[in-house]
This record gives structure tokens, sequence and C-alpha cells, in this order.
């Protein structure tokens, strides 16, 4: 009883619709309009909940068809405009499914859920999906369909700088985006086996068909990118300066420089077993605090807070307390990371140094012992960890040569000014100047090059960074854009890192996270249609006054697509143009995607194999 009330009180349930609009005239004899049908047809609308509607068709009554042979019939607009056709739903429920689930990251459960307790509409969990897809689909048209609409709004802005990458999870499900850097709008996404030039460029292709060329293209360093990138260029004959991202320079440098030794550095750590040996001291000191350890960590507060310079520990249990977080300030190395992970992070020469300086403090520590035998015998163990790396040798060779390699890396990160945050408001006399400040220093390096002698490593690491400037050099610089006389400004910088749409992949992952609660998103990669990527534009409210005008219209504009496409059958004509690219895109040059799996992991595959091994075919005569 109470959800029969609930659905009268959202709703119309229960309730039957006339849909008997007045007559119309005939489109092609102006003649006069008569009942063909009244048929009855269910509904489902937020704004109506679920009801019935009774609809009634009118038919020319001179018979007259269209140039298709179909004939001239009128429907109610009301129904058309509301309910999407050959479905019960309307088209503000297929966008507020849409919205939830691609936008919200929403469950089918959650989704469900709110359509019931806010709307009195109950869908199951298949039709949530099924009104995904359609909305995908629908938005892909609008995307097209505005396509010259976006094109101009691009072309008064001056033109738009290309950004394009790729990613997925573990090699698959690989997402192929797009996007316009200055509006941030994403033009196009694809689903492609690999990352492969043959693959790329087609989608490039149809991109600059629909939404003109760009004024400038920038991208990471990659080899399938690359390519693809310099063909386009080099067939559209414009002067389009392709900009190689300053993030992925300098990280492709720094892991040629320092994976090694790091590397190396990590694998002493773990021989060693220092981090293992420390966690296990932590415990066991927590061990013997016991319950008293909230009593114990306001002592380690009050010790820190200590202006003097007392170096003898406290008694007790306090000074077990104070020797455990001595042992967990080594140990929590990532607090100096910056968060931009190797190699602009070297964790494990942070963990070193940490070490280094926890050696040197238990020494000075030791030079008053506490009267506490257990407080001082827990300090004297600490230290004989930590004398694992201070004293042995080739924790010195490989620290010393990371180090220096290290430096000469920050020292080419400081002349491209990459920092955790690129800095702001960025004008065209910087770049400039920092063009000009990053070729004086490459002249340096050149001469700081050792000619001979015993300095081989530091030849090695200054001719690494010489040969990415020769192979990426060019690319490095043209961020700064003249635009046309109609622009709103003279010039306008492209942003010198792909920073762009890497956070947007990230937005993308930390959503679907978000919704199915796995860390690893392999399988969730692999189901997520290309066209999801395209409705992050409803983010951007200059996008979504582009395309409808506003989110509430985007039901009525979809309805509009429906209409015109229906028009266009009547009277013959093609059907708006899509996207043709599947069957390119099908190339499949990866070892097992996941198309391949459904078809290679079958019974009938195993039993197939199987019984070929274990019999003997008959040899044929030659």
């Amino acid at each position: 009883m109470n959800d029969r009330c609930c659905k009268q009180a959202f709703g119309l349930t229960a309730v039957v619709v006339s849909a008997k609009e007045e007559r119309g005239r005939c489109e092609i004899c102006d003649g006069p309009m008569k009942v063909q049908k009244t048929y009855r047809h269910e509904g489902r609308t937020l704004r109506h909940g679920m009801f019935e509607v009774c609809e009634t068709v009118y038919v020319c009554a001179g018979r007259c068809h269209h140039p298709v042979g179909t004939l001239v019939t009128q429907r109610s607009l009301s129904v058309s405009q509301t309910i999407m056709p050959n479905c019960n739903a309307g088209y503000d429920l297929m966008v507020f499914v849409g919205r939830q689930r691609l936008l919200e990251h929403r469950q089918r459960e959650e989704i469900m859920a709110a359509l019931n307790d806010d709307y009195g509409i109950r869908i199951s969990a298949g039709e949530v999906s099924d009104l995904v897809m359609r909305f995908l689909q629908y938005f892909l048209r609008l995307h097209h369909a505005k396509a010259d609409r976006i094109r101009e709004i691009l072309e008064n802005d001056g033109g738009w700088p290309m950004h394009i990458d790729a990613s997925g999870e573990n090699g698959r499900g690989t997402l192929f985006v797009v996007m316009a850097g200055w509006r941030k709008w994403v033009l196009g996404a694809w689903k492609i086996a690999t990352e492969k030039a043959e693959l790329i460029l087609p989608c490039l292709h149809d991109t600059v068909e629909r939404f003109g060329p760009p004024c400038a293209a920038m991208r990471d360093l990659g080899r399938a990118v690359t390519p693809a990138l310099n063909d386009l260029v080099s067939e559209l004959g414009l002067e389009i300066p392709v900009l190689a991202c300053h993030q992925h320079f300098l990280a492709d440098i720094g892991k040629d420089l320092l994976d090694a030794d790091h590397c190396a550095l990590r694998d002493l750590f773990r021989g060693t077993k220092v981090q293992a040996d420390m966690k296990r001291l932590i415990r066991e000191l927590g061990g013997k605090i016991g319950f008293q350890i909230d009593d114990a960590r306001q002592t380690v507060v009050a010790w820190q807070e200590m202006v003097d310079h007392e170096y003898q520990l406290p008694l007790g249990k306090d000074g077990l307390a104070v020797v455990r977080a001595i042992s967990q300030w080594v140990i929590d190395y990532h607090a100096d990371a910056s968060g931009l992970d190797f190699p602009f992070d070297r964790p494990y020469l942070d963990f070193y140094n940490r070490c280094m300086i926890g050696s040197k403090a238990i020494d000075a520590f030791l030079r008053i012992p506490s009267d506490d035998r257990k407080v001082t015998g827990a300090l004297k163990r600490l230290g004989r960890i930590l004398t694992k790396v201070a004293c042995e040798v080739p924790f010195r060779h490989i620290v010393k040569r990371l180090q220096r390699r290290a430096e000469l890396f920050d020292e080419l990160r400081d002349q491209l000014r990459s920092a955790k945050k690129l800095p702001e408001n960025e004008t065209a006399a910087d770049i400039d100047a920092m063009r000009k400040k990053f070729d004086d220093w490459t002249v340096s390096l050149k001469e700081r090059r050792p000619k001979r002698g015993p300095a081989q490593d530091m030849r090695d690491a200054i001719d690494i960074i010489l040969k990415h400037i020769d192979v990426h050099g060019e690319n490095l610089w043209g961020h700064v854009i003249a635009l046309p006389a109609n622009a709103p400004s003279r010039m306008r910088l492209v942003s010198r890192t792909n920073e762009i749409i890497e956070n947007f992949f990230g937005t993308i992952k930390h959503g679907e996270r978000r919704r199915s609660g796995r860390k690893n998103l392999t399988h969730d990669f692999e189901l997520l249609p290309a066209e999801a990527a395209l409705v992050y534009n409803l983010n951007r409210p200059d996008y979504v006054s582009s395309v409808c005008g506003s989110i509430d219209r985007l039901p009525l504009a979809f309805s509009q697509l429906d209409k015109e496409e229906a028009q266009r059958k009547e009277k013959g004509l093609a059907s708006q143009k899509m996207p043709n690219l599947d069957k390119i895109l099908q190339l499949s040059t990866s070892s097992l995607s996941s198309v391949d799996r459904h078809v290679v992991r079958t019974e009938n595959m195993n039993q197939r194999i199987i019984k070929a091994a274990r019999s003997r075919a008959p040899r044929v005569a030659c």
C-alpha cells in the first residue's frame, strides 16, 4: 500500500493519458488528415513518473506517400518529444541514468534506488545498462551533429592546440583521446587494440575533418604517437608546431640517468633487510609499551618540543616510545617525496639519507646514555641496524654516483622550470628567456664534459642528456602561437606539458575506482566505451551552452536528433554522417586481446588441441 501511494504521489501510475492532438495538414498535398490508429503504451519519465498513454496517429486522407514509399503520418508531438522511439523510457530518464553512471560514478543499484525513492520509477539493473548505452550513442550523435558549431567556436578562439594521448590498464582497454587544449574539450575518443601509429592516424584524420586543423599539437615521446602526428602534419601541409611534453622529456632522461643506480640501491636495502629489521624493532617496542601507548605518544610530542639540547632519553616506557618514534621517522622516507614519482622523486635515496641522519643522531644520544638499560639497549639495537647502511662500502659507491647524477638531472629540471606545479601565467617573454637559458646551459654542459681521465660516469651522464636534446630539441619550443586578427588577442601560449590530458585520464580512473571499488581497472577499462570520455564535456559549461544551451535542455536536443533523422529517412536522404573507423580500429596487434580470449578460452579449443596432441596424424606422401 505504501509503494502504491508513493507511485501515485510521484507520478501518474494507473492513470491513462490521452495524446490526441489537433489534426494537421498533409505536408505533401496540404490535404486533411484522418485517424489511422489509436494504441496504448507505457511511458516512464522523470517529470511524470510511470504512466500509460493512449496515442492517436493520423494519416493523410489522400494516401500520400513519402519518397521512400511510406505513408504520410502524424504522431503526437508531446509523446515523440518525451519518449524515445521503440522504447517506453523518456529522454530525461535516459539522461539522468547516463549522468549518474558516467559522471557521478554511481553503481546500478544506487541508480535504481534513487529512481524509486525520488521519482517512483522502478527499473531493472539490465535496463540501467541499456539506458547508459543509449545515452552514449545519443551523445556521440549530438557531438557530431554540432561539429560545425564547435568548429566555429574553436576558430573564433584563434585555433585549438591538439593534445593527444592514450591510456589503459595493464596494457589492455587502450583509450585514445584527442582534446582541444585551451577549451579542455574532448573532441574525439576511440578504443584501439594497441597503441600503434596505423591505428592512431585515422583517428587524427577524423578529428581534423570534423573540427578543422589545429594550430599546434602537444604529444608525449611515445613511439606510436610521434610518427602518427608527424604524418598528419606532413599530409596537411601546414606550419603546425609539434611540441614534446617537457614532463615526459625530463622523465625519459631521468630514467636513463638514475634507474640503474636507484634499482641497485633498492636491491642493497632489500639484501641487508634494513627496513624489515627496523619494522620488527618498532613492533617489539610497541608491544613492550602496551596499553600505555597513548600516554607514550604524548611524551614523544613533549620531547619534540624541548628547546634545550637535552640528549639523554627519558626512562622506562617513555624512553622506549622515543626510540620507537626515531625508528618510525627513519622509515617514513616517503614523506620527503613531492608526489611526482620516479625519477623526480628518488625514494631509496631519501631512505639512505634518513638512515645516515638517524645513525648520526643515535651517536649523539648514546654519548649521554640513559639510566634505563632497556632504553639504551633498544637505541643500540637501532644503531646496529643503521650501521649496515653507514659502513657498507657498496652503499657509498652507489649513493655517490646516484647523487652526482641526480644533481645533474635537477639542473636540467631547473632550466625547464618543472616543479610539482608549473608556473602560472607564463608569458611569451618567459618562454623566450627560458629557451635562451636552456641553450646556454646546453653549451656549458658540452664544455663541462670531461674529455679524458677517470670521470667516465660523468661523461656517460652528460652524453645521455645531450643525446635526448639532439633528438627532441626541435620539439621542445614553439609554444607561442600567433593568432589571427579577428582573435581576442594577438598571441596565446600552449601548455608546456601534456598535463591536461594526463589529469583527464586520472579523473576517469579515479571515478571508475570510486564506482567499482577496485584498484585494478583492467576489466573495467576493457568494458568502458570510448564515448564515455566525450560525456565528460558536460562538466564544461561552455561546451554545454554550445551544443544544447543547458543541461536541462539535453533531453530536448536528443529528441530533436531523432526528429531530424526521421525526416531524413522519409525524404530518402542519407543518415547523419557517423564515424566509420570500426573496421580500421579492429586491427589487432596485441598478443591476446579480450576479443581473442573469448575465442581461445573455450572448452572446445582445449579439447581440440588436447585431442590432436594425444593422437598421431597420418603422414601424407609428397
